[in-house]
C-alpha cells in the first residue's frame, strides 16, 4: 500500500543548484555570473563553484563570445527524456483505466533508465490490499516483471554489459542472482513476449509485465500488473492476467506508431 513520504534535511549545494537553472526560464536564454549572483543572493564565489560544477556535467555551458551563462546539452537532453515520457503517459493511460475495469487489479506503466525501473504512471485498483510501486521510485531491474521484460529485448552487447558489471542482490530467495540464469531467463521471456514476477522483488507479491513498443520497433516502456499472491493464482495469471498484460502492451504500443 502507499506510504506517507517523510520529510529530509535538504541539501543546500544541490538545492542551490537547481535554483540556479530554474533562472533559465521564458525569454531569458543567457545570464552573467553578477546576475546569477543576485537572482540567488548568493556570494559570488558560491555562485561560481555552481557553475563550474554544472557545466561539468554539461547543465550549463558559457557562451564565450559574451562570457554569460547558459542552459548545456545536458539540460536539452533531460527536457526531451521528459517530453516523451509524458507523451507514453498521457497515451498509455486510457488504455491503463481499460484494463482496471476489467481486471480490478492495479496496472503500472514503467520505463528503464540505467538498468532500473522507474514507475511513470499508476492507476489503482479499488481492492483494500493492493501494490502500487510509488511514482518515480527505482527499482532493481533483474528482480521485477517490469525490468525483465525490458532488459530480454537490450541489444545483445548492452545486455552482456548488464551481466558482467553488475552484482545482483538477493532480496528474497526467489531473486535470480546468478548472471547465466538470469540471461537463460531473459532469453525465455523474449520468446515468449512477457515476463512474470514471483516473489523476486517481495515477498507475497507477483507481477505480470508486457513490453511497449514505439515506431521503430524499440522496446520504450512496460506495462505491468503487480498483486498480492493471495490473488494472483496460476489459473489467473495464465488465463485472464497474461493475455490482458499482453493486449494492453500492444494497444499502447500501436498509439506510439508501432505496427
Amino acid at each position: 500500500m502507499k506510504t506517507k513520504s517523510k520529510a529530509v534535511p535538504l541539501i543546500k549545494s544541490v538545492d542551490h543548484a537547481f535554483e540556479l537553472l530554474e533562472q533559465f526560464q521564458g525569454d531569458v536564454n543567457e545570464l552573467s555570473l553578477s546576475e546569477l549572483g543576485r537572482r540567488l543572493q548568493l556570494p559570488k564565489n558560491n555562485v561560481f563553484r555552481l557553475l563550474a560544477t554544472l557545466e561539468s556535467r554539461r547543465f550549463i555551458e558559457q557562451n564565450a563570445r559574451t562570457g554569460s551563462y547558459r542552459l548545456g546539452l545536458k539540460a536539452f537532453h533531460l527536457s526531451r527524456m521528459v517530453a516523451r515520457q509524458m507523451r507514453l503517459v498521457s497515451r498509455a493511460r486510457p488504455t491503463m483505466e481499460a484494463m482496471v475495469r476489467e481486471c480490478n487489479e492495479t496496472v503500472c506503466l514503467t520505463v528503464l533508465r540505467e538498468f532500473s525501473i522507474i514507475c511513470l504512471d499508476a492507476v489503482e485498483c479499488s481492492h483494500p490490499v493492493r501494490v502500487v510501486p510509488p511514482i518515480g521510485m527505482r527499482l532493481p531491474a533483474h528482480c521485477t516483471a517490469a525490468g525483465k521484460v525490458q532488459l530480454a529485448y537490450l541489444p545483445e552487447d548492452r545486455l552482456a554489459k548488464f551481466l558482467s558489471d553488475h552484482e545482483f542482490e538477493r532480496t528474497t530467495p526467489n531473486t535470480i542472482t546468478n548472471p547465466a540464469h538470469l540471461l537463460e531467463h531473459l532469453r525465455q521471456i523474449a520468446r515468449q513476449g512477457y515476463a512474470v514476477n514471483q516473489e523476486e522483488l517481495e515477498g507475497g507479491v507477483i507481477c505480470v509485465g508486457a513490453p511497449v513498443r514505439d515506431y521503430s520497433s524499440n522496446v520504450v516502456g512496460a506495462v505491468v500488473l503487480p498483486g498480492p499472491i493471495t490473488r494472483f493464482g496460476a489459473d489467473l495469471i495464465n488465463e485472464k492476467l497474461i493475455p490482458l498484460v499482453e493486449k494492453g502492451a500492444a494497444d499502447i504500443s500501436s498509439k506510439l506508431g508501432y505496427f
